[in-house]
């Protein structure tokens, strides 16, 4: 059995609103370069749609960055020659890493910035590097957008790296 790996950095990060949470998403893409693996976990409505958005718009990737549910994933090539955005969103898939190199997920991750909604579980043996974020939020039928963003680096990569996003 493999020990879990410790996170080399770890910062969080309080959350208002929608807008905030797109702007945490375009500073965490001045950190990200190809070949690095983010998972985000959080509940139904949580903003990692929304995060990824700005990710999106912080690579300067081509194309308006929605939730791949149905489709499983997107591809968001570079508009400045930067990194393409690979999103996949893993909530229908069960199989564990098996279907997630159904997606071919090892050979875009070398030259893209993947991001993986509901990954826990199904994309970790892809790299031992990768930035899993946590975000959290009040639970139940409320009109409250207030979040709490842990983000952890895992690996080597992260180990030098301030995840405060100051």
């Amino acid at each position: 059995m493999e020990a879990p790996q410790i996170p080399a950095a770890e910062a969080t990060l309080a959350v208002d609103s929608p807008e905030q949470m797109q702007e945490i998403g375009r500073r965490l893409a001045k950190l990200l370069r190809p070949g690095d693996l983010v998972m985000l976990t959080g509940e139904l409505g949580a903003g990692k749609t929304t995060l990824t958005r700005g990710l999106g718009e912080g690579l300067g990737v081509r194309g308006a960055v929605t939730s791949p549910t149905f489709v499983i994933a997107r591809v968001h090539p570079s508009l400045t020659g930067g990194p393409a955005l690979v999103h996949v969103d893993a909530y229908r898939l069960g199989g564990g890493l098996d279907e997630m190199e159904d997606l071919d997920l090892d050979v875009s991750l070398p030259d893209s910035v993947v991001v993986v909604e509901w990954g826990d579980g199904k994309v970790e043996d892809l790299t031992d590097d990768r930035l899993h974020l946590l975000i959290h939020r009040v639970v139940g039928d409320t009109d409250d957008d207030r979040r709490t963003v842990v983000l952890r680096g895992v690996g080597a990569r992260w180990a030098d790296e301030d995840l405060a996003l100051g």
